[in-house]
């Protein structure tokens, strides 16, 4: 009897399905793992919150950070994430020659509705294990933000954050990386969210 086993992807072989047509368009999918994984479809609050992010954040950061939208991140656990909002060191060529890694990070932000049990757990976890430094999840079901900091390995092997936050929406948060500046989180969740 022969096993069944999952076949896993590269992020180059991710690349060349991705060239040679293999994913629509209009597909949500990540390589999470080796693994392609296909994302629920955004309902209005989240598309709202991630937009109103987006906003405030430019408004806040100005030319100071490549602020990137549902855009690509590369992490050596061969896994492509695309968050909902990312911060990183701002480039020349703007990621043009790759999307940013770890080490161009300042921030990851996960916006949660449906996937919120899936980004504080198989998410967060290839953050800290890829030492993502500081990730966010906006989550809209408790309608708080979770701040997750200091990544770290426990004595099973496991990733995870020493530290987490949870701000309310009457709360105001430094944004990792600059001080100067801080998220009024009132401003992100949607007023009327259904």
């Amino acid at each position: 009897m022969t096993a069944v086993t999952l076949k896993r992807f590269t992020i180059e072989e991710y690349h060349r399905l991705g060239e040679m047509g293999f994913f629509g368009e209009d597909d949500r999918i990540e390589l999470i793992r080796g693994e392609i994984v296909q994302m629920p479809t955004k309902k209005p609050p989240h598309s709202v919150c991630n937009t109103r992010l987006w906003k405030e954040l430019s408004k806040l950061l100005g030319d100071r950070a490549e602020i990137r939208i549902q855009e690509p991140i590369t992490l050596p656990a061969d896994s492509e994430p695309q968050p909902d909002v990312v911060i990183a060191r701002d480039r020349p060529d703007e990621y043009l020659s790759s999307h940013p890694e770890p080490a161009d990070i300042f921030l990851v932000v996960e916006i949660a509705d449906a996937t919120l049990s899936y980004d504080r757990n198989r998410k967060l976890s290839i953050y800290a294990e890829d030492g993502i430094t500081d990730y966010w999840i906006f989550n809209l079901q408790d309608k708080q933000l979770e701040a997750y900091s200091e990544p770290y390995r426990d004595l099973q092997g496991k990733f995870g954050y020493a530290s987490k936050r949870i701000f309310l929406p009457d709360a105001v948060i430094a944004i990792p990386g600059f001080p100067d500046r801080a998220l009024n989180v009132g401003k992100i969740f949607p007023g009327e969210m259904k």
